[in-house]
């Protein structure tokens, strides 16, 4: 009979090497499912964002007089329907951009104050319809789906009456969230203005 002098046995080392060979394997699946998920939820972030969208869109005056029936859209960039709708706005303006203008307007901007009164901007997301000689057809007002956007669209490049003229929507409402100055230069007071 012989007797192991090492003082190790077998049984130890090869758990040992095991024990290796599975810390190896976990940490390789591991960063590989790290790696997965990092791409994964990269590829899923939205990359259109509204001010993106605001410049690219077509500036109003061109809108105006190129010929072109023209949607405009009343927005801000803390509305977060306006940035739920981002997506589908961008997905529309590739599909008719050679027929329809895409004017995007921010009511956080003084600049658009007379359109604002003038298409009673009193929530947002608002969309106006307009001919190809900037005469308003039709108005939306909130979340509208895609579908119901492009049905619209597609009577407006025709000149056929809107299947949905006069939708309404979730919207986020234009608040005054700054104590009143009595000057009329804040975009958010627009909505005390309007006289019915």
């Amino acid at each position: 009979m012989s007797i192991n002098t090492s003082g190790k046995s077998p049984d130890k080392s090869e758990l040992k090497s095991g024990t290796r060979i599975r810390n190896f394997l976990v940490a390789i699946v591991a960063i590989a499912l790290s790696v997965t998920l990092v791409l994964g939820l990269k590829s899923q972030t939205n990359t259109v964002s509204l001010t993106q969208l605001g410049e690219e869109s077509t500036p109003l005056e061109v809108a105006l007089t190129n010929g072109k029936p023209s949607l405009v859209e009343f927005y801000a960039d803390w509305c977060a329907v306006c940035q739920k709708m981002a997506p589908a706005i961008a997905t529309l303006e590739k599909q008719y951009t050679e027929k329809v203008n895409f004017v995007m307007l921010n009511v956080d901007n003084s600049k658009w104050l007379p359109e604002m009164l003038k298409y009673r901007v009193d929530g947002i997301p608002h969309f106006v319809y307009l001919s190809e000689n900037g005469e308003p057809v039709a108005q939306a007002i909130g979340d509208q789906p895609r579908t119901i956007m492009a049905s619209n669209l597609e009577a407006l490049v025709v000149g056929s009456p809107l299947p949905y003229a006069q939708a309404s929507g979730q919207v986020s409402k234009v608040v005054k969230s700054i104590p009143s100055s009595g000057s009329q230069d804040d975009p958010r007071s627009h909505g005390s203005q309007v006289v019915n």
